[in-house]
């Protein structure tokens, strides 16, 4: 199908960019430490680290990297923290000593971090100290051979910094007793480290810049390998589908996705720095009432989230009363946008809520739908600049307008392969160069696509296909329910029944009122046949709801 809708919706979009344009992410970055030198980079809990500052401390982290850890080009370096300061100079400093970074989740068990650092080969791990004793307890199992370590509010003005690390340690005791020998304190890597030996790094497109890895919902989690041509490629991508709303060296982007994963990794970090923007980092999203003071103190233009963060916020009466006035965008991705949220979404800000879709695989974004989209649409969107989309079926071919299959993408963004697992690359790759994401999904005859829901999370009862987005998407339109999830169920006469959990809004919603509203919006092989209360839904660090957990229970 002809590609005219980027001109029809958007106004401005390219139609295909330059992934070449710049050599590596550090080559983005240094243009905007200097541009934007004097400008706000990095907010977190009352403190700014401005472009210039940003530079020097990630140049000296760099530094440190290089002469003192004797670590070499192309060597991993794991970074496990929330979003806070210590973050994006660790990071920064990682790419511009010519490292390849591992992003790791805070929240990770030991097993799981004990698989991630053997996968990757992490020669050094960046931490904070809620998960030092996480790391103790596997360290030796490990190729690790530097752990550096940080207090949340170490990059923090004084005297700030010692209350927070104080309250966090001694007062809510979040962190657990750890001993790890020789470890090295993240803040005398910056006091001693000479930012005059910083050798600059010649970076090639090809050259991995980071072991991104899923959540291993399928298996062992895997790293999927992202070079520095696929992040170029996705920022540049995003930066042409947002610049008709933004301008350079004025956005204010609320990060309240950690930066770890890869959809504000790219969308807030590396874009917005690109675009001279100030990333304000919200280190507990999950403390709503905290949040929504935060949001109170700042004209924000820009912000980020998943389903379940825009409905927490919206069933806060203090994120009700907030000025919107400066508000130019709010992209959603990591997990469907229901049509409820985003209807109230625009209610309360009135901006709309835009939907966008990506994967790890693909560093992330693959489709976002046009900004000036005055409606909830249902869709993904339509495919970012210099990236194919189709659906195809199981023997990998094309289907048209209308027909349901597995969304496919080919693209610059498109990663190089999982690392060290060429089998499982070949698995997730058709014979003609598409990546096979695993979402099932149709496009419309305007080129917009809809995801049905996973592949793997697609329910059978009786031979007939039931999607759990489309169960969800009805029964949180109910006014007593705050969200949902729902789940094939093992059924001696069916193959599978429909089981749903529930999380209350008003606490007098009872099973036959649920049943009879959905009785009433499904067909009724849809309609579950199981109902569970819960006081709340198991979900990832991002905030999405976690099914499989639920399967498992």
């Amino acid at each position: 199908m002809e590609k005219v809708w980027y001109k029809n919706y958007q106004q401005g979009v390219p139609r295909e960019i330059n992934p070449d344009q710049y050599n590596s992410i550090p080559e983005i970055l240094e243009k905007s430490f200097e541009k934007f030198k004097n400008k706000g980079a990095f907010h977190n809990m009352g403190s700014t680290l401005t472009y210039g500052e940003i530079e020097r401390l990630s140049r000296k982290f760099a530094s440190y990297l290089q002469n003192d850890l004797k670590l070499q080009k192309g060597d991993r370096v794991a970074i496990m923290m929330p979003n806070i300061l210590q973050y994006p100079i660790a990071l920064f400093g990682v790419l511009r000593a010519g490292m390849t970074a591992v992003n790791v989740n805070p929240l990770y068990t030991s097993r799981e971090l004990e698989h991630q650092l053997k996968d990757s080969g992490a020669k050094v791990i960046v931490i904070f100290e809620n998960s030092a004793k996480t790391l103790q307890d596997i360290l030796p199992n490990t190729p690790v051979e530097h752990v550096i370590t940080t207090q949340i509010g170490d990059m923090l003005k004084f005297p700030k910094s010692l209350i927070v690390n104080f309250v966090i340690k001694h007062v809510k005791k979040m962190v657990p007793a750890w001993d790890i020998p020789n470890n090295i304190p993240f803040l005398k890597v910056i006091q001693s480290a000479d930012e005059s030996q910083f050798k600059k790094v010649e970076i090639s497109g090809d050259q991995s810049a980071f072991l991104q890895y899923t959540g291993g919902t399928t298996g062992v989690a895997k790293g999927a390998e992202l070079t520095h041509r696929n992040m170029v490629a996705n920022l540049l991508q995003a930066k042409s589908w947002i610049d008709p709303v933004t301008t350079e060296g004025g956005e204010i982007i609320i990060t309240a996705l950690p930066l770890y994963h890869i959809f504000s990794l790219t969308a807030n970090c590396f874009t917005f720095s690109y675009l001279g923007g100030l990333n304000v980092l919200i280190t507990n999203p999950r403390d709503i009432p905290g949040f929504v003071k935060e949001l109170s103190k700042w004209k924000f233009t820009a912000v980020t989230g998943v389903n379940t963060l825009f409905n927490a916020l919206l069933n806060n009466e203090g994120f009700r009363a907030l000025d919107f006035s400066s508000l130019k965008l709010t992209l959603g991705g990591g997990m469907a946008v229901q049509k409820a949220v985003a209807e109230k979404w625009k209610e309360v800000t009135k901006k709309p809520l835009i939907e966008a879709y990506g994967l790890t695989e693909t560093a992330p974004a693959a489709c976002i739908n046009p900004l000036n989209l005055k409606d909830y649409n249902g869709s993904i969107g339509l495919p970012v600049s210099s990236t194919d989309v189709c659906v195809k079926d199981d023997d990998e071919n094309t289907l048209a307008v209308g027909e349901i299959g597995e969304i496919c993408i080919k693209g610059p963004q498109v990663m190089k392969g999982y690392w060290n697992r060429p089998e499982e690359t070949a698995k997730v790759m058709t014979k003609d160069g598409f990546f096979k994401t695993g979402d099932i999904g149709m496009m419309d005859a305007e080129g917009f696509f809809k995801i049905v829901d996973r592949k793997k999370d697609m329910i059978l009862v009786s031979g007939f296909n039931v999607y759990p987005n489309e169960v969800e998407e009805v029964v949180v339109e109910h006014p007593k329910v705050f969200e949902c999830a729902a789940v094939g169920f093992p059924d001696e006469k069916s193959g599978e029944v429909v089981k749903l959990f529930i999380v209350k809004k008003d606490e007098s919603l009872t099973v036959d009122e649920l049943k009879a509203f959905c009785r009433e919006n499904l067909t009724g092989y849809k309609v579950p046949k199981l109902y569970e209360f819960r006081d709340e839904l198991p979900k990832s660090n991002v905030g999405k709801i976690l099914r499989k957990d639920l399967r498992g229970q």
